[in-house]
Parts: structure tokens; sequence; C-alpha cells
């Protein structure tokens, strides 16, 4: 019996079952796709919990902003009624709505922001979401413990680093980083 890669079964599936069907097969397609975490969906929950975000509901707001992402973690904002109707906000309101979402994302720490004369949100930076689930985690809001447990055994399942290994590797990245020595002035020497 032959062996099959991953992707070769899953297309083999595919020829078998929908041979005739346009089939969904992301980022392949090189544009106009983005790649998400596979913990995406549990970010998403989690983001519009209660005890993260009080009684709003941004994780269309923060799903719009990844797929505003090209790379680098950093989205040049262009148009804010832009922004807010691709998150949703459709209503009289949807400015306003759209800015509150972005507030909390900001204050509960998956994004930041840099303004620029009047306009806020001129630059924004996605920050990795192992390090948003650590500091929520310290700050205990993340309240309902299987949330934590189906989050990490994703991780796990995906190979996705944990905060935990990533702080680790940065800490060693750090450690190979070596001083350059100066050498000792001579007497008499000049500091031009």
């Amino acid at each position: 019996m032959k062996k099959f890669g991953i992707n070769q079964r899953r297309q083999q599936l595919r020829k078998t079952y929908w041979p005739n069907a346009e089939a969904w097969l992301g980022p392949q397609e090189k544009s106009g796709w983005f790649s998400g975490s596979r913990t995406l969906p549990l970010m998403l929950d989690l983001l519009d919990s209660k005890a993260v975000s009080g009684g709003h509901q941004p994780s269309k707001t923060y799903l719009e902003l990844l797929s505003r992402h090209w790379g680098q973690g950093v989205i040049e904002m262009k148009h804010e009624g832009q922004h807010a109707y691709a998150a949703g906000h459709h209503s009289n309101r949807a400015l306003r709505t759209w800015r509150e979402h972005m507030q909390v994302l900001e204050d509960q720490g998956f994004i930041k922001v840099v303004g620029i004369g009047g306009q806020k949100y001129a630059y924004v930076l996605l920050v990795h979401p192992t390090t948003v689930v650590e500091q929520l985690r310290i700050a205990k809001k993340i309240t309902d413990p299987k949330w934590l447990t189906a989050y990490q055994e994703v991780q796990r399942e995906s190979k996705e680093v944990s905060f935990e290994e990533r702080r680790k590797a940065k800490l060693a990245d750090t450690a190979k980083v070596v001083p350059i020595k100066q050498s000792p002035k001579k007497k008499g020497a000049s500091s031009a």
C-alpha cells in the first residue's frame, strides 16, 4: 500500500467525494488570502467573553484587522468607515461602535496603535496571540478553565509555539548577542 502525505490524502478525498466542486484552498491561491492561527476561533470566543470585553463583542473587528494584515503584524489603516463596514457595523452608529471595539482590543492587549494628527488609528500592530492569552491569564480574565485547556490542546495538535517556548527562544537569542569591545584609548589620542 502506497503511503500518502496529509495533503495528498485530502486532495484524493476531495477528488473522490466532491470531484466537481470548487474547494476553498486558502492561502495556496497566493493573493486575496491571509493565514490565521489554528487557535483563532478560540481567540475570537475569548475576545467576546464578558470577562474580557464586558458587553462588547469586538471579535469581528479583530477578524477584520487580521484580514488586512500583510505582514510584520502591522496594518496601515485607511478609512475608518471601510474598516467599520467590513467588521459588520452598518448602522448609523457604525463608526462609534467600531471605535469602541478598537478601544477594547487596545485595552485588552490584542493590538497596539499609533495615531497621526487627528487620526487615532493610523497604524495598528497585532500582538502575538500567545502573548495576549498569557497577559489575560495573569490578569485572571480567562474565567473558564475549559477554554484554556482547549486552547492549549489546539496549540499542541497544530504544533503552534507556546508563549513559554517563544519566551525561551527569545532569551536564547538575546544571550547570543555579544557586545563589541572598544579598544582602550591611548594617552594623548584625540577623540575627533
